[in-house]
């Protein structure tokens, strides 16, 4: 991989990477570390990308893992529960805070009281739109667990936005 290739990885993928971390994290200097970790074993081990999906599902695939791994080594005893870590409030960097309405700061929330495999499924098949097939490879899931869990997780993510002060109403 030339130089110029991986530029070009973080000029088109860059951004949307980071804003995956940080849905996942929560805290914007720590989403930074592990998005330029994320293409530093990207440029690492370019020999290992076969193909076999888009740059961008194979980037997510190694943005998945290095999150993962962060959460095993910083709290492996509630990584192993499925436990939701509340370290610290995010707070959104001020450019987010006015690039982001009312509803979409709640939907925000909402989605950070989901436990992490929903939280996941939801951000990369809702937000970030990948397929069932390329969610199903970063996820290493099989695509009728992609299924399942989202549907269970869209049914969470709705009693959350409920629970929060949406009304039922817009869910019909």
């Amino acid at each position: 991989m030339e130089q110029d290739e991986l530029t070009e990885w973080i000029e088109e993928y860059g951004e949307t990477v980071l804003t995956y971390i940080l849905l996942m994290v929560r805290d914007y200097q720590q989403a930074e570390d592990l998005t330029q970790e994320t293409f530093i074993k990207a440029y690492s081990n370019q020999q290992q990308f076969e193909h076999k999906s888009s740059v961008k599902t194979w980037l997510f695939t190694i943005a998945h893992n290095v999150t993962r791994d962060y959460f095993r080594k910083k709290h492996p005893i509630q990584h192993f529960l499925g436990l939701t870590i509340e370290e610290k409030d995010y707070k959104p960097i001020p450019e987010q805070i006015v690039a982001m309405n009312f509803q979409t700061e709640q939907l925000y929330r909402a989605i950070q009281q989901l436990k992490p495999t929903y939280r996941h499924v939801i951000i990369l098949r809702k937000l970030k739109e990948f397929s069932t097939v390329e969610t199903a490879l970063i996820l290493n899931w099989s695509e009728s667990k992609v299924k399942m869990t989202l549907k269970r997780a869209l049914v969470e993510l709705k009693n959350e936005l409920i629970k929060g002060g949406f009304s039922s109403e817009i869910f019909r």
